[in-house]
This record gives structure tokens, sequence and C-alpha cells, in this order.
């Protein structure tokens, strides 16, 4: 197989769009994940406790939780562990279905929630938000959208 006749290679501005694309989102993440540290949290964490802070009751099935922070259940299952002993979280039973579980956003996290996201915001505007014009923004989100939905579908698939 002669890859060189196969593939499509990146021109020069597909891959410096490419390029820049994957520094930002690791250099980001890096530098929130810092910002996050002082507090005691990871991105995987805060991320785990915005949702539970959006959902009706503070709480969600662990497999719904699981799905909208991309991670396997057994990865989040041991995420939920090193959270519930941190007192952030706890595991309830489904009433519904035996087998189910929610995870809950306690007292604790509630508060936790409330101290970090301020500082949060700040690190995002700080590293993200304020570098970028409004008609930037607006352009890098339309931008986006096709890329994100395309990635939503496959994953249903799957």
């Amino acid at each position: 197989m002669d890859t060189d006749k196969e593939a499509r290679w990146l021109s020069v501005t597909e891959q410096r769009a490419w390029r820049v694309h994957l520094d930002v989102n690791k250099l980001l993440m890096h530098q929130l994940e810092r910002d996050l540290q002082p507090f005691g949290l990871t991105m995987n964490d805060y991320e785990i406790l915005v949702n539970l802070s959006e959902s009706e009751e503070r709480r969600m099935r662990m497999s719904d939780l699981a799905a909208a922070t991309l991670q396997s259940k057994s990865r989040l299952s041991h995420q939920i562990t090193r959270m519930e002993k941190a007192g952030l979280v706890r595991r309830e039973h489904c009433e519904s279905d035996k087998r189910g579980l929610f995870a809950v956003l306690t007292d604790h996290g509630w508060k936790t929630m409330r101290e970090v996201a301020p500082h949060h915001v700040a690190s995002v505007r700080r590293h993200f938000i304020d570098l970028l014009s409004p008609q930037a923004l607006e352009e890098l989100h339309d931008s986006l959208v096709p890329v994100a939905e395309h990635l939503r579908a496959l994953r249903g698939r799957g």
C-alpha cells in the first residue's frame, strides 16, 4: 500500500490550524488544571461537580454522568470513590432500578463548587476568553459546532 498516494495530506494552512488547536487544547487544560490545584481539585473533579451542580436535585445516574464527562463507567467509579473520600459526592441506590446508582453532590461538594467556580471562571477568562475578540469567539463557536456535532454523532453509534 502506497500511503503517499492514498493519504490526503494536510495543506500548510490545515496543518497550522490543526497544530495550534492541539497546542491550545493541551496548554489550556494544563493551565486550568494548575489553577484548580490550590483547591485540591482536578479538571475531572471540577467537571463532575459542574454536572452534578447543574442537575436536578444535584444528582445524576452514574451512567449518565459517565456519558456527560466522556469517561468509562469504571474510570468514573474510581473518580467518584476518590471524591467520596473527600466528602464532595456520595452514591445512592436508584429505587426504580436496583442495579442503578446515582452520584449526588453533598453539601460540602456544593460549598466547594460555589467557592471554586469564581476562580475557575476567572482562569478561563484570563487564559482564553479575554484573549479573543467577541467576533473571534463567535467565529470560533460557529467553526467548531459542526466538528462537535460530528463527533457526538459518532459517539452515539458506539
